[in-house]
């Protein structure tokens, strides 16, 4: 579409709703301009999930000039590739990288966005989900008494699901604004997915075949689902309010002091000990995931990257813009705002450590968390896995049920 004469002085970046990733973008936009001697207008735009996704992909906004940079999902970088969304910034990280790139970043952070040469963002914002838990709880003297002598053995962290209900139940005061636990489990094709694919892979299970189809109708996905509904709808466990948070929402209810324990990603941690703001600030800890009796314990990793629009007026702009935003100050920076840094010089970093004593933990998550695999039709199949959880918690119908339909639909996505 023509470019209008005010296109041609904005630069337009489209970030997910959350206020550290707004306050870094305005800052290095500014911090960058200075440095440059760039004149154009920043226009940054926070959106939900689902709108970010709409805007971008669906709406094509990458594509016909809407944006210039946005802060993508790994979740939706195949289908970006196969639309030809993306700029590839292969050419430009060869003669004109990052500071030590590849180097400075682990693996797991540079894979996803690469195909072969091809390079299709670079790495913003990580964290892999974990347990993270209020450390003045589980320590404190009369709460572990009361523990021991309610169940019979010392309060801990707990390793197995069963033990992770019991504790809940254990912490949840409803009449003090305490929780024992919350869930993301607002519709939006993204959170209930996430959430069930460790409840599956905790119990052993996987969501794909060998060959590459997606497998619902499985007995470790019917314990997974049967978990799920159990838990949303434990009021002597959950946070009333669990359905209508996403991950951000539930992470803010945490940093609150209104939940005990959650399973959420690493960077709703670090929020609480990188601000003033919290209340359970310097209280905070991090863990491995529950799993089922017999099993082991699994992560996730999903990751934000910015990424340079192909319609973008102002492409050689904006892969300074990015580069810029890659350096070892600027991820350092950014971390101490509450953004999770994804260079492994951060995680390493004293001051970081000192104010976010988990920190250095970051690398060892990344060793043991799985992956999604990058797939075009991905969001349609995660619509149809949230719409089978959504199913399980929200009425009484049978689980088997729920499963042989939402396996009904996936069959026919994957044709």
């Amino acid at each position: 579409m023509p470019i209008s004469s005010q296109r041609n002085e904005t630069f337009r970046i489209a970030i997910r709703t959350f206020g550290p990733f707004e306050k870094a973008i305005d800052r290095e936009w500014a911090s960058f301009c200075e440095a440059s001697g760039c004149t154009l207008a920043l226009d940054a735009v926070s959106m939900d999930h689902h709108a970010v996704y709409e805007s971008l992909l669906a709406n094509r906004g990458l594509r016909d000039g809407t944006w210039d940079v946005a802060l993508i999902n790994t979740d939706w970088i195949a289908e970006a590739r196969e639309s030809e969304s993306l700029l590839d910034l292969g050419p430009q990280v060869a003669n004109d990288p990052p500071e030590d790139f590849p180097d400075g970043w682990t693996p797991s952070l540079l894979r996803l966005q690469q195909y072969g040469d091809v390079v299709l963002g670079l790495p913003y914002h990580n964290g892999p989900e974990c347990l993270i838990y209020r450390t003045d709880l589980f320590e404190d003297a009369d709460r572990r008494r009361a523990y021991e002598e309610l169940h019979g053995e010392p309060l801990r962290l707990p390793e197995t699901w069963t033990e992770f209900v019991r504790v809940a139940r254990f912490f949840h005061r409803p009449e003090e604004n305490l929780y024992g636990t919350v869930f993301a489990a607002f519709a939006d094709g993204h959170n209930t997915v996430y959430d069930i694919c460790l409840q599956l892979w905790t119990r052993g299970g996987e969501l794909f075949d060998p060959q590459g189809r997606m497998q619902l109708d499985t007995a470790e996905m019917k314990e997974a689902l049967a978990f799920y509904r159990a838990m949303l709808n434990d009021t002597r466990a959950i946070h009333p309010q669990s359905r209508q948070f996403d991950s951000v929402a539930s992470g803010g209810a945490f940093a609150r002091g209104e939940v005990a324990m959650m399973i959420n990603w690493f960077g709703f941690a670090a929020v609480c000990d990188a601000t003033g703001e919290s209340p359970v600030k310097g209280h905070v800890a991090i863990g491995p995931i529950p799993h089922a009796d017999r099993c082991a314990s699994a992560s996730l990793n999903s990751y934000w990257m910015l990424s340079v629009a192909t319609g973008s007026p102002h492409r050689d702009i904006a892969y300074r813009f990015v580069k810029y935003c890659m350096s070892r100050t600027a991820d350092r920076q950014r971390t101490l705002e509450g953004v999770i840094g994804c260079r492994k010089s951060t995680w390493g970093d004293e001051e970081v450590n000192a104010r976010i004593p988990y920190y250095h933990r970051l690398e060892d998550l990344h060793q043991d968390a799985r992956e999604l695999p990058r797939l075009t039709d991905w969001v349609e199949l995660s619509a149809v896995i949230d719409r089978m959880v959504l199913k399980a918690i929200n009425t009484q119908r049978p689980i088997e049920s729920i499963v042989v339909e939402a396996q009904q639909e996936a069959a026919e996505l994957q044709v």
